[in-house]
């Protein structure tokens, strides 16, 4: 895997115009599994980029990893993300994308081994294709695993107006498991308002299985206000047993406020009332402020609370604070309390009666910049949670940038 992108870097050294660029990451982490075991996993991971490859305008992009656990405590694999030519222009108004990738549509997502064809300005519309083997990094790679599908879009025959209209087929062991249509809208009235929505509907269970709809009224830029309503049933292939099985729907409906204190300091405030089916229905409030780097000081805080009719309450907060100490070095400490997981009484009767604190996690986290093009993370955190014991977590990772 990473041997064939290191042979590609290889050949595109070999020629001047080629423009190579990346990052190569070393990460050994350690903890304690279910078992109260250690685990100590080691991963080499490879962002890899060659464009212009022989001054022909063609391009090369991959992502992988090998993967180890020493300690044999932790099932990790090496994997391969992507990788992929591709050349824009390959005819006129023609971009086409070769290998590994990751496929995006509203009528659905995957990673891919095949061919993506993207025709521009066809007339008002664009067009696309894309087929191939459909990869599953849980599961061995099966020959009878296909995905086709294609979309045609546009953002020039209303103005102002941006939508997609995309279909796509996935086959398992050579039965049809899913197929699925999509449409995507997007309407901006510029410096005032923009109205969205996204939908997705299954032709084999003629149902609805996805829908978005908001808007977000941006006329000041200092403030901004936000509305979603989402709609989502969980759609299972054909060719597996769950798809027999009754599901439960899941809606919900938000309200954001986000406001610019100043530059790089940012306040947000959120509603969100979750629809059911199994269980109550939840209130969730959240606010925080969020600032990024200024001056040597950078966070964030963020507030959480959730109620329910079925006592199943949660009070919360987020906090983490970074200081420049040097232009080369960059110290943080963090916290996650009672936010980060919530059980709702599924996993047994053994559960039903705990009490709030579902999960806590503090951390402390380092940077060194070694040079511009080496840096050195680390971050060692404690984590303690209602159904496992309290333990230590680290992490320590070696990035190379090229």
């Amino acid at each position: 895997m990473l041997a064939a992108v290191l042979l590609v870097g290889m050949v595109c050294q070999a020629s001047a115009a080629t423009r190579i660029s990346g990052r190569a990451s070393t990460e050994f982490e350690w903890y304690d599994n279910a078992d109260e075991d250690t685990a100590t996993p080691i991963y080499q991971y490879l962002l890899f980029n060659a464009t212009d490859i022989a001054d022909t305008g063609w391009a090369f992009r991959g992502y992988g990893r090998l993967a180890d656990d020493p300690s044999d405590e932790a099932d990790v694999d090496s994997e391969f993300y992507y990788g992929y030519l591709e050349k824009r222009n390959l005819v006129t108004n023609l971009d086409l994308k070769l290998g590994r990738q990751f496929i995006s549509t509203s009528a659905g997502a995957s990673v891919m081994d095949g061919l993506y064809l993207n025709y521009n300005n066809l007339g008002p519309v664009d067009l696309a294709f894309f087929g191939g083997g459909d990869v599953k990094f849980d599961d061995n790679y099966s020959t009878g695993d296909w995905i086709v599908g294609g979309e045609v879009s546009s953002d020039r025959l209303i103005k102002n107006l941006a939508a997609g209209f995309s279909y796509l087929q996935k086959w398992e062991d050579e039965e049809l498991g899913y197929e699925l249509f999509g449409l995507d809208l997007d309407y901006n009235l510029p410096n005032l308002m923009r109205f969205y929505s996204e939908t997705q509907y299954s032709w084999l269970t003629d149902e609805v299985t996805y829908f978005l709809l908001g808007a977000k009224y941006y006329r000041d830029s200092r403030w901004s206000l936000r509305a979603e309503y989402l709609y989502s049933l969980p759609v299972f292939s054909s060719t597996s047993i769950y798809s027999v099985f009754a599901v439960d729907e899941y809606e919900e409906a938000l309200l954001e406020f986000n406001y610019l204190i100043r530059t790089g300091l940012n306040a947000y405030g959120r509603y969100t009332h979750e629809f059911y089916q199994s269980t109550s229905d939840a209130d969730v409030f959240e606010a925080g402020l969020e600032m990024q780097r200024v001056a040597k000081l950078s966070g964030y805080l963020v507030g959480t609370y959730r109620l329910d009719d079925e006592g199943q309450d949660l009070m919360g907060i987020k906090i983490r604070v970074a200081y420049l100490f040097h232009p080369r070095f960059e110290a943080g400490v963090g916290a996650h309390i009672d936010v980060l997981e919530r059980q709702i009484g599924f996993l047994g009767d053994q559960y039903n009666d705990e009490d709030d604190t579902t999960s806590q996690r503090y951390w402390v986290d380092a940077t060194a910049y070694l040079t511009e093009k080496i840096n050195l993370q680390g971050k060692l955190e404690t984590v303690k949670s209602d159904l496992w014991d309290k333990y230590f977590r680290g992490r320590l990772r070696l990035n190379y940038l090229f």
